[in-house]
C-alpha cells in the first residue's frame, strides 16, 4: 500500500485573510451562531481539565534575579489557546496570543496574533494564519448573535465605550444582527481613536445618521438600546473599572461586555438577566485565578462567579447562550427586560471562523502554499 507522506499548507498574511472574507461581519455572526449551537451540545475542546479554559499563558514575577525577563506591565500576555471544534468544521488550532499595551508606543498593536489551522485526523497544518483580524471580528461578532436573541427587534441607538478595534467590531455586529440602528453615541479617551472611529462608521455605515460623541459612561448608556463596554485599561482595582449603574440602563436595553466592567447593586439584583458566553468557560477562571476572581480578570461573568461563591447570586440565575442559540432556553421575552451579556472571548471561536476563511481561501486561491516535507526524515 503506498502512502501519500507530503504535506503542504498555506500561509494567508493579513491582506490575504481580507481577501478570503476575514471581514464579512454577517458571516461572522452566523458561524458563531453555529459554534455556540455545537459548544451547548458538547461538540467542542478547549484546554483544561473541563475542556473549557481560555487557554496556557506565561505570567511573570515582579521581581526577577534575571534582567532581561519582562515585566508583568498592563496586558503583558504570552498566551497559547488551542480548541476542536466538530459539526461541519471538524478542525482544531490554536492561537498565538502576544500583547502588551506598551506596543502603542511603537506604533504597533497592543497585541500581535498568529492561528495554525489543523487537521484534526493528522494533525498536520492546513493553514498558518495572520490572526489580528480573525480574532477581532470572532470577539465583534459575539455581542452580534448575543443581539439577534436577547435585543429588542426595533433597537436603533448603540451606546460605545472605547471606540479602537474591538468597539469597531462590535458596532459591526450590532448593526448586522440590528439594521435599524441609526445613531451611535460614542466616549474615547483620545481624539485620534475617536477620528479613526467616526470616519470608519460613516464610511461603512451610511445609515448611522447620527453619531455623538459623550463625554461620561453615563451618557453611553442613557437612551441606548445597545450598549458595550470595549475600553483597554489595568486590571486588579475593580473600583477603577468602568461602571455600569442601574439607574442609567433603559427598560429593555441589551449590554453585551467584551471588556472590563463592574455593576453597581441595581444592575447585580436578579431581575436583570445575566448571561455567559459559556458557564464553563467562566467556572474554568474561577478555578484558575486568586479570588476575588474579578480582581484578576475583570469581565462582568467572572464578578458573577464572585458573586455565585459569596452566596449573593444564584448559580441558577445565570443564563448560557450556547443554550439559547439552540432553541433549550428562551431570548428576549418581553421589551422591557433588561438583560447583560458577558463576553469572555474563546479559542474555539478562533477555530471556527479561522476554518470558514481557509476554506474561502482555498476555494479562491489565495495565500502562499508551503511544504513541510514532502517525505519526513523521522517517522
Amino acid at each position: 500500500m503506498s502512502q501519500k507522506t507530503k504535506i503542504d499548507f498555506i500561509y494567508l498574511s493579513e491582506p490575504d485573510m481580507i481577501k478570503a472574507g476575514v471581514t464579512d461581519m454577517p458571516s461572522c455572526v452566523d458561524t458563531m451562531e453555529e459554534m455556540f449551537a455545537l459548544l451547548y451540545h458538547g461538540d467542542y475542546r478547549m484546554a483544561g481539565p473541563n475542556s473549557d479554559s481560555h487557554g496556557a499563558m506565561i505570567t511573570f514575577p515582579d521581581e526577577s534575579p534575571f534582567p532581561n525577563m519582562p515585566k508583568p506591565t498592563a496586558d503583558r500576555r504570552l498566551m497559547a489557546m488551542p480548541a476542536y471544534l466538530g459539526g461541519n468544521f471538524q478542525t482544531s488550532g490554536v492561537k498565538w496570543y502576544g500583547s502588551n499595551i506598551a506596543n502603542r508606543d511603537k506604533g504597533l498593536p497592543r497585541s500581535i496574533l498568529t492561528f495554525i489551522l489543523n487537521d484534526i485526523d493528522t494533525g498536520a497544518p492546513l493553514a498558518f494564519m495572520s490572526a489580528n483580524l480573525l480574532s477581532a471580528y470572532r470577539t465583534g461578532a459575539i455581542p452580534g448573535v448575543g443581539a439577534r436573541h436577547l435585543a429588542r427587534k426595533d433597537a436603533k441607538v448603540i451606546g460605545l465605550l472605547g471606540p479602537g478595534v474591538m468597539g469597531k467590531t462590535t458596532v459591526a455586529a450590532f448593526i448586522a444582527a440590528c439594521p435599524d440602528v441609526d445613531t451611535v453615541k460614542v466616549k474615547g479617551r483620545g481624539q485620534a481613536s475617536l477620528d479613526s472611529f467616526v470616519a470608519w462608521l460613516k464610511e461603512s455605515y451610511p445609515q448611522v445618521t447620527t453619531i455623538d460623541v459623550v463625554d461620561t459612561d453615563e451618557a453611553v448608556v442613557r437612551g441606548s438600546d445597545l450598549v458595550t463596554y470595549c475600553n483597554s485599561g489595568e486590571v486588579g482595582d475593580p473600583s477603577k473599572y468602568p461602571v455600569v449603574k442601574r439607574e442609567w440602563v433603559k427598560p429593555g436595553a441589551f449590554l453585551a461586555m467584551p471588556a472590563s466592567c463592574r455593576l453597581d447593586d441595581g444592575m447585580e439584583q436578579e431581575d436583570v438577566r445575566k448571561v455567559l458566553d459559556n458557564t464553563g468557560l467562566y467556572e474554568a477562571w474561577f478555578e484558575e485565578v486568586p479570588k476575588p476572581a474579578h480582581h484578576v480578570i475583570p469581565l462582568v461573568g467572572v464578578r458573577c462567579m464572585d458573586m455565585v461563591a459569596e452566596g449573593s447570586l444564584s448559580k441558577e440565575s445565570l443564563e448560557d447562550l450556547g443554550k439559547i442559540v439552540a432553541g433549550e432556553a428562551p431570548g428576549r421575552q418581553n421589551d422591557e427586560e433588561i438583560i447583560i451579556l458577558s463576553v469572555g472571548g474563546m479559542p474555539v471561536e478562533d477555530v471556527a471562523w479561522a476554518t470558514v476563511v481557509y476554506r474561502n481561501a482555498i476555494e479562491k486561491g489565495i495565500g502562499v502554499p508551503l511544504n513541510l516535507w514532502d517525505v519526513p526524515v523521522l517517522r
